[in-house]
């Protein structure tokens, strides 16, 4: 197995195609902005994923649907300006790219050309096919998203764990192969048993990221601000919390809110 800190100047999919097949796991954040990006690139985070996640965490919406293209841009081109060692994924947003491969197409070299991102990742299998299928003929890099796939929450109707019934693993499994046949350089499993996310990351030979896919599968991956503790209120059991922001934060602006309030901020040595 390799040193976990063999230093990679510059991530790249083939980076990662070495990483699985020397063992080695590779480390995958959310950020959206390119302060926070700054930070996760410098400490060293192989993958950084602009999500469409920010619909939740920056805009606060319910679900990742309303997020444009243009807002995908957006965020995505603030992160690259930061970014100096990680590969950047940019999702491509509902309704860029399903049921039509040209406008696929369209979507994913807008995101390229205007963000600087060094690839997009779409959710889905079999049926998403023709689009990335076409994506790949343009030279974009594709990221698959099996398992829980949020753009369709609502044919779902919940976020519960994906694949626990023998037909649905199978297909999963099923489609799984057909991404990594297709060109995926790797894919992003969601919410589903740890022994079916194993069979998935053995059966195809391209990276298998997890979040909630328990340990043999060959990344992680969560959302930065779940992970700092900036959100409270989203307690799933694949989270981990390495920091307690949203409490630390609060009292800080509290802090300021009182200073300014009895005229301790600011003192003689903070004004000119």
């Amino acid at each position: 197995m390799l040193d976990s800190n063999k230093d990679y100047k510059k991530i790249t999919t083939n980076t990662l195609q070495e990483m699985k097949n020397n063992g080695e796991k590779i480390s995958m954040l959310t950020a959206y902005d390119y302060t926070l990006a700054k930070i996760v690139d410098g400490a060293g985070i192989d993958i950084i994923l602009v999500g469409d996640s920010a619909s939740n965490v920056m805009a606060g919406h319910e679900t990742t649907l309303p997020i444009t293209l243009n807002e995908m841009i957006y965020h995505a081109a603030s992160v690259v300006r930061a970014v100096d060692r990680c590969l950047v994924v940019v999702d491509m947003p509902f309704g860029s790219y399903q049921g039509n491969s040209l406008e696929a197409l369209s979507s994913a070299i807008r995101i390229m050309k205007e963000s600087g991102g060094h690839s997009v990742k779409l959710e889905g299998g079999s049926e998403i096919i023709e689009s990335i299928q076409r994506i790949l003929t343009a030279g974009i890099p594709v990221m698959g998203h099996l398992g829980l796939t949020p753009q369709s929450i609502y044919k779902f109707g919940t976020y519960t764990v994906r694949a626990k019934e023998e037909e649905e693993a199978e297909k999963l499994i099923s489609d799984a192969k057909i991404l990594e046949e297709t060109g995926c350089f790797s894919i992003v499993l969601e919410k589903v048993p740890a022994k079916l996310a194993k069979r998935v990351a053995e059966s195809v030979s391209i990276p298998i990221i997890g979040i909630g896919a328990g340990a043999d599968v060959d990344g992680q991956v969560l959302v930065l601000h779940d992970m700092l503790g900036m959100t409270h209120e989203f307690n799933p059991r694949f989270l981990r919390r390495y920091l307690n922001l949203y409490k630390d934060i609060t009292g800080a602006v509290k802090k300021y809110a009182s200073d300014v309030k009895t005229k301790e901020f600011p003192n003689e040595k903070e004004q000119y």
